[in-house]
């Protein structure tokens, strides 16, 4: 049997990975993206494994697959791929895809300077700032967020009594800020991050078990964002966002940072027009703006935007031979 062949443009936004496949993912039927990660899970999770997984990827690798959009006002569709799983949606992913796409000459926009995506979690508008041929920033507006979840109470291993925050930028997060519990990120080790996070997110998937009050098709807690005081003087604030099994986000993570305002404006530390300049664990940023006020299933919520910039780093033709024990990837227990 043939080996799989997949094309893929390798990329970093912000220090996290990017991993676009312009080629070789499987073919799934002309519906929505949102349909198309529902048949992708249940079919076609192994092309996921394949390359997020070691031996061709790390506990932190993220991706993409590019795809026709099934919507006529769009003009890229994308299928969100990482460690933890197929994504309703990726704002660094997004940053990294658009910067690669347009690069690489993968889309033409019908206006310059814009582009719609269609992918998981509804539709995407982006703006983006051109250098010669290379992209210098993408700015995303994002699908409205909100707070799901406000002071829930749950007992940590390791931490004990912990109050959180469950908001929503795409994904789930649970949001922690210094507490008696918790000190701060100053305090807190990469490999602290890895063993206590798990232990918060089972934590607050019990107390909470999330699920989008219009898309029961995303539900549950995927990630764990520890929020701490800026550090950077251009920043606002700084988080180490956890996900999977073992990844910490290198970026000051898209979603997370739409989670972030979406909590900060419902608790009335931020209105709308506000900008908010996020950090990430490396000291990047991402330039997050509240734009607009929203609603998501009869609550209160907003529409953010997120700007940042990407760089291509190499090109990758990946293989998957059956024939390699290995080949549909592995992590470390």
């Amino acid at each position: 049997m043939q080996p799989h062949t997949f094309l893929c443009v390798d990329a970093h936004t912000c220090g996290n990975p990017v991993r676009v496949v312009a080629g070789g993912g499987p073919l799934l039927p002309n519906v929505s993206m949102g349909e198309k990660r529902q048949i992708f899970v249940a079919e076609h999770d192994w092309v996921r494994r394949a390359l997020m997984f070691e031996p061709r990827g790390h506990d932190a690798m993220s991706g993409s697959i590019l795809y026709p959009p099934s919507r006529e006002d769009c003009e890229l569709g994308v299928l969100f791929i990482e460690v933890s799983g197929c994504l309703p949606m990726c704002g660094h992913g997004t940053i990294g895809t658009v910067t690669v796409a347009l690069e690489q000459g993968f889309v033409v926009p019908r206006v310059e300077g814009r582009l719609s995506l269609e992918v998981p979690a509804g539709k995407v508008e982006v703006e983006y700032r051109r250098n010669g041929r290379f992209v210098d920033e993408v700015r995303l507006y994002n699908i409205p967020s909100y707070l799901h979840a406000a002071d829930v109470r749950v007992e940590v291993p390791g931490l004990g009594p912990l109050t959180v925050d469950v908001s929503y930028g795409g994904n789930f997060y649970a949001i922690v800020e210094p507490q008696a519990g918790w000190a701060g990120l100053d305090g807190m080790t990469s490999a602290d991050i890895l063993t206590l996070s798990p232990r918060v997110r089972e934590a607050v998937q019990r107390a909470v078990a999330p699920v989008h009050p219009e898309d029961p098709r995303i539900q549950g807690l995927s990630h764990v964002m520890w929020a701490d005081r800026a550090k950077h003087p251009q920043a606002h604030a700084r988080n180490a966002v956890f996900y999977g099994a073992k990844g910490i986000d290198r970026s000051p993570c898209g979603t997370g940072t739409s989670a972030r305002m979406a909590q900060r404006v419902a608790k009335g530390l931020l209105e709308v027009g506000d900008d908010f300049v996020h950090e990430s664990i490396i000291g990047t940023l991402f330039h997050g703006r509240v734009e607009s006020a929203a609603e998501v299933g009869g609550r209160a919520a907003i529409r953010p935007s997120i700007g940042g910039w990407a760089r291509v780093i190499g090109h990758n033709t990946i293989l998957v031979d059956e024939r390699d024990p290995l080949a549909f990837g592995f992590q470390l227990a």
